[in-house]
């Protein structure tokens, strides 16, 4: 579907000149509508929050399928953004669900999502783990992890929160603060679950065994490309 297609599907035909004019100006159509579809759920969107993207979706497949037969789980969501993940899991598995974000703008739209949606999450205002007090069975995350140097689209670098994209340390960075302070967060048994840039695999898995003592997987997301880790101790 081009990008006209999709407004002419999802904007009412009185704002659609409107809506053409600002994806000349380079807007992308997410934004413009306001909203996207993900996992089943209509999300909000604005430059406040990251549009979500489907290899994120795959990663809130994985983890619903590794944990569906499970009961009373306590899961955050650390960077929530729109709240999508958060959501996503909240409806999907029988499970507390807290939501931490250091932007209060993304939180505000991550709250409407929530209320939208019908489900109850906790949100939480600050960086990464920080904010927290409790002990997880699952820690999810799908956090900064651009390099600055890094090349990425326009319609990206233009338009979405650098907030959410950009991290030091060739964007390791918040892997190796929620790796470095895990273990005070987590239960015995537990799962973290990361969205990872794709040529980021091997280092954060050297992270990892540096910080914790548990099982890694690697997996590929639909492009072939090393895009989740999943970081199990059971």
């Amino acid at each position: 579907m081009t990008d006209i297609e999709y407004l002419k599907k999802y904007l009412d035909s009185d704002k659609l000149e409107e809506g053409i004019n600002k994806l000349n100006q380079g807007m992308p159509v997410q934004y413009i509508v306001g909203d996207v579809e993900f996992y089943g759920s209509i999300i909000e969107v604005n430059e406040n929050v990251l549009i979500p993207r489907f290899e994120t979706e795959e990663l809130v497949d994985r983890v619903i399928k590794r944990l569906k037969n499970k009961n009373n789980l306590n899961i955050v969501d650390l960077g929530t953004g729109s709240g999508c993940i958060a959501i996503s899991l909240a409806k999907n598995l029988n499970s507390n669900v807290d939501a931490v974000d250091i932007s209060n703008d993304a939180l505000e739209v991550a709250k409407k999502n929530a209320i939208n949606n019908k489900v109850n999450i906790n949100f939480y205002l600050g960086d990464m783990l920080k904010p927290l007090n409790k002990k997880y069975d699952v820690i999810i995350s799908n956090p900064p992890y651009i390099a600055y140097d890094e090349e990425i689209m326009d319609v990206v670098k233009n338009n979405e929160p650098h907030l959410a994209l950009y991290a030091d340390n060739n964007g390791l960075y918040y892997y190796e603060q929620i790796l470095k302070n895990a273990k005070n967060y987590l239960k015995k048994d537990y799962l973290i679950a990361f969205e990872i840039g794709y040529k980021q695999a091997k280092k954060i898995e050297s992270l990892v065994h540096q910080y914790l003592k548990c099982n890694v997987t690697i997996e590929k997301d639909l492009s072939g490309k090393d895009r989740y880790i999943f970081i199990e101790n059971s």
